[in-house]
């Protein structure tokens, strides 16, 4: 049975024991920065001699991490796997797909203090704004896993005489998450995750200053059993890979997160049929 939802709480830093939890927390985390991160392709870490340096805002001198750089074949491979993927993920049933992502959320609970430390050496956000950030990503996962089984039980039409009527949604395909800097876990998670406890599969460019916290969501889906292909990792160069993402002619949809101009691009971009593209793509801004 699941439980009711409640927001995920976030630290008392008035209590010295939950400040020194935090300071743990901290170095344990400085000890793991400045290692190289790999591209995921369909479960298969890819590490690329071309990277993205991750560097802590607050103190330009610490690397927080090195992300490989995918190419546009990167990109096509990735597609490859979530088209593939996507044969036999849209056919869990809601409920699986949505205890799935509880166990996701079970582990960012119990990692949430490393998780938010992460966020202040990577996004150079204040305690309790990571601690904030992390509980909230929480809270999206949870929300829309209970969300997809409710969804599955069907919405009335309208009935009539002798006929019962109900709606059922359908997952699409594969989609592109594009997530921002400034809420690099929560909106990341959330925009990811949202489409796949749907049935969709996924291709993740997370933003160029924080990859390493998005790469620490690969890890946690990896531990929690999500199947190979759901989701991939791509982080790269807008200028090279970002049109190339939204103009695939397999894209079904883009959940983006930004500025005005890119968003409208977006808009713009995914407004054009591809060749070989049966269907119109969807924006999510």
């Amino acid at each position: 049975m699941v439980v009711e939802f409640k927001n995920e709480p976030g630290y008392d830093f008035s209590v010295q024991e939950n400040v020194d939890m935090f300071k743990k927390a901290l170095k344990d985390v400085e000890k793991e920065l400045g290692q190289d991160i790999p591209l995921v392709i369909n479960g298969e870490k890819i590490f690329k001699d071309d990277k993205i340096k991750s560097i802590n805002p607050a103190d330009t001198s610490q690397v927080i991490a090195n992300a490989s750089k995918a190419t546009k074949q990167d990109v096509e491979d990735a597609f490859k796997a979530a088209n593939e993927a996507y044969k036999s993920w849209k056919t869990w049933s809601a409920n699986d797909r949505a205890e799935l992502m509880l166990r996701v959320s079970a582990i960012i609970r119990r990692r949430k203090a490393e998780i938010a430390a992460i966020m202040v050496y990577e996004a150079g956000k204040p305690w309790d704004e990571a601690v904030g950030d992390a509980a909230e990503g929480i809270d999206f996962i949870e929300y829309y896993a209970r969300s997809m089984m409710d969804l599955a039980q069907g919405k009335p039409v309208l009935d009539r005489e002798g006929e019962h009527n109900k709606y059922f949604y359908k997952s699409i395909g594969t989609g592109v998450t594009i997530p921002p800097w400034n809420f690099p876990f929560a909106i990341m998670a959330g925009t990811t995750l949202a489409p796949v406890v749907a049935g969709n599969t996924v291709l993740l460019k997370p933003a160029e200053d924080t990859p390493y916290i998005a790469y620490k969501l690969m890890e946690i889906l990896e531990e929690a059993g999500l199947p190979k292909g759901v989701v991939n990792f791509v982080p790269g160069d807008p200028k090279e890979i970002g049109d190339y993402l939204v103009d695939h002619k397999d894209t079904h949809f883009v959940t983006f997160t930004g500025s005005r101009a890119t968003g409208t691009r977006i808009y713009e971009r995914s407004a054009v049929v591809q060749e070989g593209q049966n269907f119109l793509k969807r924006v999510y801004r």
